[in-house]
């Protein structure tokens, strides 16, 4: 049956019954219940004891569990939080005093605490779905009727916005080991947004990003990690035990910021999960589990949780790097730095529909099945990730729209110059104004991101964002135009061929693997991003790759491409890597010229000095 839309037991049902006949207010029916199960506030108004009294005389049809899934609400099933609550008790040796649950959904946390820890003497949930805050008074008194002999600690359920309830009011009272334990919602800040979830911290720059980087993306955060820093900064400074059942995204994510932070946490651990086993969902997940009130620590041992005996690897810091295997990254630390141009992300325009065309019989379709007509200086073939599989590349899929050279160019020529693509783009212009992202606010019509003066670099570099196994790929022009890439990938563009060539041999040796292995997650949502791939540092790497190998490779590049590759270029490109390690694509790949000229001016200066 259900009350208050939360399952209860007709043996739960039928306790409470008994235990409020002959009684006429809430306040009395609490004492009570706080009498016979020690839970506090059971009911919170008249209203509500008013309510229940008549649901439980009468038999009600159980309706279907409402589809909470969207909110990132993945119910912690009593046998993995029983396992959580054991390795607690038997691998870390702790006997709390006082539990919290921030995120307590039907108490199944709760429960498991109750069964593996017998010197509870206070235990406060805290849950923002009221019919679960029901569910987990009921399924509390369903556990007590079936362990009579066992202690019953002062209990709390409090339906409140986590958010907004004030942890620290309990911290200050704790005089024993606390136990912070639960699974906060496995959902972004932006998907609660978009579902108008009143589920979601104050508005604000969580994590403090500046300008484009907040507006495009890294201001989007995991509700799980919010709530996570929130406990360590509420009880970091008391006795105890942090374990919480969060994406591993979330587990990097603290981590990394504890260099930042320096909470008072130590031994963690991130303890693999089945997600598809215990949750029937494909997240990567895992428990999170941590000392308080320690000596900051900046490392996380990997662990099987089915499987505790052998590590599976190190996450932390090394010399104020942040690396995914330390054991492995200790082999290939030494071409850790910074790369001396900037890696680029390809084009954003929100629309593919419309956007991007394919080439049939002369003629351009787009993603709705339209025949167009359309004038060729404007459309330039693109890649997308799936499409970055070969080591060289020089036809494409797929073609786009160009319509600007820069961020914020006016668009108002196109009508003029180029009326076949006007009348197409301003026909389909509904759909522009659709779109939904900031960054294309006040800006000219059909605009474009992710476009500068580097996008129409003739060759290019460019890897895929999103795969665990990768190629970089050299990328050569289409019809003398240079090809463009779509936002989920990233490239660096050359006006030498060459250039570019090196720099494809150097970024797919095994050093350059390795490298990337040691400091990528491969259940990130990006594997690479800009961040990851600014840390390569070619002048390094250059400098341990040897002449034959370099002419090995491009022997192999010839064989299979027919490119007419040379090695004549490598000295002047080892001396462009190393003369301008941080000035910028533009300058570090200049003209040859420029470069020679660079070079004997740098021969002259050195014969002065000596």
């Amino acid at each position: 049956m259900k009350v208050f839309d939360a399952n209860i037991s007709q043996e739960v049902a039928n306790i409470l019954e008994n235990s409020i006949i002959g009684v006429s207010h809430f306040e009395t029916a609490n004492n009570r219940i706080v009498n016979k199960f020690r839970i506090f506030n059971f009911f919170e108004n008249q209203e509500e004891f008013r309510y229940f009294k008549e649901a439980v005389t009468n038999f009600q049809i159980i309706a279907s569990e409402p589809d909470r899934i969207e909110y990132g609400d993945f119910q912690t099933n009593l046998k993995l939080a029983k396992s959580i609550a054991l390795y607690l008790k038997e691998n870390k040796q702790i006997n709390p005093g006082f539990i919290v649950e921030p995120t307590c959904g039907k108490g199944n946390f709760i429960i498991a605490a109750l069964s593996a820890f017998q010197q509870i003497d206070k235990i406060v949930g805290v849950e923002i779905y009221k019919p679960y805050t029901w569910e987990a008074k009921f399924n509390i008194i369903d556990f007590y009727l079936s362990n009579p002999t066992i202690k019953k600690p002062e209990i709390e359920i409090h339906h409140f916005n986590v958010f907004d309830f004030d942890f620290s009011r309990f911290a200050k009272k704790v005089k024993s080991e606390i136990l912070v334990l639960g699974n906060p919602p496995w959902v972004t800040n932006a998907k609660l947004s978009s579902l108008e979830s009143n589920n979601l911290p104050p508005k604000s720059n969580f994590k403090k990003h500046n300008g484009i980087d907040a507006i495009t993306g890294k201001g989007n955060f995991d509700i799980g990690e919010y709530i996570t820093l929130m406990m360590f900064e509420a009880f970091q400074h008391l006795p105890g035990q942090l374990a919480f059942l969060v994406k591993n995204t979330v587990v990097k994510n603290v981590i990394f910021d504890q260099n930042l932070h320096k909470f008072n946490i130590s031994d963690i651990e991130k303890l693999n999960i089945d997600s598809k086993k215990e949750f029937e969902v494909s997240v990567e997940a895992s428990v999170l589990s941590c000392k308080l009130n320690s000596e900051p620590e900046f490392d996380c041992n990997e662990f099987d949780f089915y499987n505790q005996e052998k590590l599976i690897r190190k996450i932390g810091w090394v010399n104020n790097k942040f690396v995914s295997n330390k054991e492995l990254y200790s082999h290939c630390q030494d071409i850790d730095g910074v790369c001396p141009f900037e890696w680029r992300q390809g084009i954003k325009h929100d629309l593919s529909m419309i956007m991007e065309l394919e080439r049939v019989n002369g003629r351009f379709v787009n993603g709705v099945r339209e025949e167009v007509t359309l004038e060729e200086d404007l459309i330039y073939g693109i890649l997308k990730s799936s499409d970055l599989k070969q080591k060289v590349i020089n036809q494409t899929r797929k073609f786009t729209i160009i319509t600007q050279k820069k961020i914020g160019q006016g668009t108002s020529y196109i009508e003029h110059k180029y009326p076949m693509t006007f009348g197409y783009l301003q026909t389909h212009k509904k759909y522009f104004d659709l779109r939904k992202s900031s960054i294309y606010n006040n800006k000219p019509a059909f605009s474009i991101f992710g476009i500068g003066e580097y996008s129409f670099k003739p060759y290019k570099v460019a890897i895929s964002g999103f795969y665990k196994t990768f190629t970089f790929c050299l990328v050569l022009p289409l019809e003398d135009k240079p090809i463009m890439l779509d936002d989920t990938c990233y490239f660096v563009g050359f006006e030498s061929i060459e250039f570019a060539a090196y720099t494809t041999i150097l970024l797919n040796s095994e050093k350059t693997k390795e490298f990337l292995q040691s400091i990528t997650f491969a259940d990130a949502k990006r594997t690479f991003t800009k961040d990851i791939l600014m840390r390569i540092d070619l002048h390094k790497l250059a400098t341990h790759f040897s002449k034959s190998a370099l002419h090995h490779e491009i022997v192999l590049l010839n064989d299979n491409f027919k490119l007419g590759l040379s090695s004549d270029k490598w000295d002047g490109y080892i001396w462009a890597l190393k003369s301008q390690p941080t000035t910028g694509q533009m300058d570090l790949f200049a003209s040859e010229r420029e470069i020679k000229s660079n070079q004997r001016m740098s021969g002259f200066a050195t014969q002065r000095n000596e």
